[in-house]
């Protein structure tokens, strides 16, 4: 009858109402961002989860583009400084999640705090940054495994290493920041400078890495522990391990300030910091490891516990690093990711000099030129004072004249002194004949 279609109509018409949307801006990667689709969705019926994919920095900038009509409910990424600057823009909502959620996660992992003590980021999985490699390739091209960041600069793993631009990736971002942090300016960027200059290539995300050391295209790789972990998970050939200095951090998610779908961000945050939710981070293509310290009696066998082990060793400080974010990342692109086959060629030289100086007895010289190339290889144009300085920070977000000024000088010195190195270091060679 008529009435009965009309009355369906209705129902039909009420249940699409009911059906609502939670948007989700992530740089996670598809196998974390689709188990939690379907495990949410199946608990939560009625609401469709729609993934808007973007790398770290793009999705910062989607979001302060669309802050006049926001069309996300959530940011959820590994970088704990992306949410320091969103919260700085007043991109996020405030929020506290029941308390018996809230009751079984520490307030710190080392000395980081988990949550925005604010309410505005809540940390869901911690994470440490290391190296993974290939245990196939290290033995056939006779390589020992990497323990520490400053192996990296080791002359044999010339060619052999990779790591994706920390411009392009908020986790090598944080990698980049905790060397800086863990050795001070100067020494921090001599050993990027020196371990950029081994590497075989630098890619344009962080997955890049991972699916490169795991086909054995390259043998060591600079990573977030999930991507070693559950690479390793799956059956492998590779190891990870974290360095004596690294930094153990959370990876967070906070809700859009002013975004379409507030009940329904609210329902998702609580779900990720629920049981539910952090017993996720054990599936083997995840592998991250859970803000609640008493899961990981559940855990697989061998599973990293942050709670117990003594992991980082740098006490990592955010504002310091998300101060001066912009500014890193455009000095790491535009000294090592642009300059990068310069700055190859020129360890290859000191390299080859450094060679046949320790089979000859070569002039006092030779040692001499190698150390004035090596030293031109391994400087930055600009100190840490200046780096964090308002009027250089100011100008790297409002992207004015001073910017595209100092990116130009700072590329000139580095082809400058590359060029320089590999000159002295070919003399040094000559010589050394």
């Amino acid at each position: 009858s008529i009435s009965s279609m009309i009355v369906f109509a209705l129902w039909l018409f009420a249940a699409a109402a009911a059906a609502k949307d939670v948007v989700i801006v992530t740089s996670f990667p598809k196998e974390l961002f689709e188990t939690y689709k379907k495990t949410f969705e199946a608990k939560n019926p009625g609401i469709t989860v729609v993934i808007n994919s973007k790398q770290t920095n793009a999705g910062v900038t989607y979001l302060r583009e669309t802050k006049a009509k926001p069309e996300a409910d959530i940011f959820w990424v590994s970088a704990p400084d992306a949410f320091q600057t969103l919260d700085t823009d007043g991109l996020l909502e405030k929020y506290s999640p029941p308390k018996e959620i809230m009751a079984r996660i520490p307030a710190k992992i080392g000395n980081f705090p988990i949550h925005d003590p604010d309410g505005k980021y809540f940390g869901f999985a911690i994470s440490g940054y290391g190296l993974m490699w290939n245990k196939n390739y290290l033995k056939a091209h006779k390589l020992p495994a990497p323990k520490e960041w400053t192996d990296l600069v080791n002359p044999r793993y010339f060619n052999h290493l990779i790591i994706s631009a920390p411009s392009r990736s908020g986790t090598t971002h944080l990698t980049v920041e905790t060397i800086l942090q863990a050795y001070g300016w100067e020494k921090g960027w001599a050993l990027l400078l020196n371990a950029g200059g081994n590497m075989g290539s630098i890619t344009e995300r962080s997955f890049g890495v991972p699916e490169a050391v795991i086909s054995g295209q390259y043998g060591i790789g600079v990573v977030i522990d999930f991507f070693g972990l559950s690479a390793i998970a799956s059956g492998q050939p590779v190891e990870f391990a974290y360095p004596s200095l690294t930094s153990v951090v959370p990876a967070s998610v906070g809700i859009v300030k002013g975004g379409p779908n507030p009940q329904e961000a609210r329902t998702f945050v609580n779900y990720l910091l629920s049981e539910a939710g952090q017993t996720v981070l054990f599936v083997p293509e995840i592998a991250r490891l859970p803000v609640i310290p008493d899961l990981y009696a559940k855990a697989p066998k061998d599973y990293p516990n942050p709670f117990k082990q003594k992991m980082g060793g740098v006490d990592f400080n955010d504002e310091i690093s998300s101060g001066r974010r912009d500014v890193v990342n455009s000095l790491y692109d535009h000294i090592i990711t642009f300059r990068h086959k310069e700055l190859r060629e020129a360890w290859r030289s000191i390299y080859a000099a450094e060679q046949s100086l320790a089979k000859s007895k070569a002039p006092p010289q030779s040692k001499e030129l190698i150390a004035q190339a090596r030293k031109l290889a391994s400087q930055a144009p600009i100190n840490d004072k200046r780096a964090s300085d308002k009027e250089v920070t100011g100008a790297f977000k409002s992207k004015s004249g001073l910017k595209a000024q100092l990116e130009t000088e700072w590329e000139n010195f580095a082809k400058a002194n590359y060029n320089k190195a590999k000159e002295l270091a070919d003399r040094a060679s000559a010589l050394a004949r």
